[in-house]
Formats: C-alpha cells, structure tokens, sequence
C-alpha cells in the first residue's frame, strides 16, 4: 500500500524539498500541501492522509492546534500526525503528545530518518525514542499541569501482566524489536500485547499509550541526572 502523506509548513520551499524526497520513495506519495494550520485541518479532510506532516510554527492557528483538531475528529481517525520542527522545546514535546500527535522529530534529522518515520507513524506506532524525548514526556506527563489523564487509572486493572509489561518497556522508549528481545517474544506477540493494551485503554496509537502509561503512574518518571 502507498502511504498518503498530506505536508503542513509554512515554507513552500521546505515544501517542496519533502514533496521531492517522498514522492521519490515507491512507497509513499505527497497528496497535499497545507500553508498553516487552518488549511492542514482542511486538507486533511478532503484527502484523508495517512500522515500529516506537521511544523508547529505556523500562522493563524498553529500545528499543535491542527494536530489537536485533526486527532479529535473521529472521521480522521486513521491520519496519524508527525510533527516535524526546529523548535524542539519541552514544552511543545509535551503538548504535541498530549493533543495526540505520533511522533516529533527535528528538521535536523536524516533523510532516511524522516522517511522511516513517516512509515513508522503510518504504521500505528510512535517515534518515542529511549533518549530525550523519552525524557520530556517523563518529565512532563507526570505534572500536574498536564491535564487530565487520557484514561482513568482503574482501567489499567484491565491488562494482564504481560501486557502491562510490555506497555511499561514501550513507555521506556523501546521498540517492539526491543520489547520481543527482552521478553523472548515474537514481534508478532509483542504488537499483539500492544495493540491490546491500546484498545483496553482507548488509547489512540503508541503515543498515547506511553501518556496514559505516564499519567496513571504505570512508570514512574526517574529523576533527573546532573
């Protein structure tokens, strides 16, 4: 299947760069473009993308509102947002996951990088690496200034151990590869446990399940090293 992949950035040079490097790729194709958040919002609904790839900076209303409108719209609930931005702060880290994007990545990333994160984030999983961007979340989805948690806490009651277990190795970062090496699982069993453990929860993809896993004080956030 080709991934659909609507771009939202302010930069129709940048634009254009990301048209060129994806509709290269045999897998994916460019189906849009979108100047702001107003018209991702938009556009996402006329082409029903796979992704939005989305910049946070942009004028009118921005990307993480865009990201929040597109993952609260039932009809949209198979696009999947990646914010892709200079502006890696804690705090747009934190929001972009709270309103429920599925990955963040800087545009200093690799061009290989990007494209697999396009297909990871198509794929239903999140670009929640063992390093600072697990970080963030753990320091940010454990304040209280947060918000509300995206699932009561008794609903964890309602996994099993293992899928507990694997929901707590996915909140620390680590890839279904990862998860199945330590586990001595298949892949298969490991995005079985956790496609469980989502719809147990309501979360939406990944991403969501490592906030709810956060929130509700199934991993607890470590602190800081000096």
């Amino acid at each position: 299947m080709t991934i659909r992949v609507l771009l939202a950035d302010d930069q129709a040079l940048l634009r254009g760069t990301f048209r060129l490097l994806i509709d290269s790729c045999d897998d994916m194709e460019v189906v849009g473009e979108a100047a702001d958040g107003r018209q991702a919002v938009e556009f996402a609904r006329v082409h029903r993308p796979d992704v939005v790839l989305m910049d946070i900076r942009m004028p009118g209303a921005d990307g993480l509102a865009a990201t929040a409108a597109i993952c609260e719209d039932p009809e949209l609930a198979g696009t999947r947002v990646l914010i892709l931005t200079m502006f890696e702060t804690e705090e747009y880290v934190a929001q972009a996951l709270r309103v429920g994007a599925s990955g963040f990545l800087g545009k200093y990333v690799t061009t290989d990088a990007l494209l697999d994160g396009i297909r990871t984030v198509a794929a239903g999983e999140a670009l929640l690496s063992p390093g600072a961007t697990q970080a963030l979340i753990t320091r940010f989805l454990t304040t209280p200034s947060s918000g509300p948690p995206l699932a009561p806490a008794e609903r964890l009651a309602d996994l099993t151990p293992r899928e507990q277990e694997v929901t707590v190795l996915a909140a620390h970062g680590k890839s279904n590869d990862h998860i199945a090496q330590e586990l001595v699982l298949s892949v298969l069993t490991v995005r079985t446990h956790i496609q469980r453990a989502m719809t147990k929860l309501g979360a939406r993809d990944r991403a969501q399940l490592v906030v709810i896993a956060y929130q509700n004080g199934l991993v607890r956030a470590e602190p800081p090293v000096l």
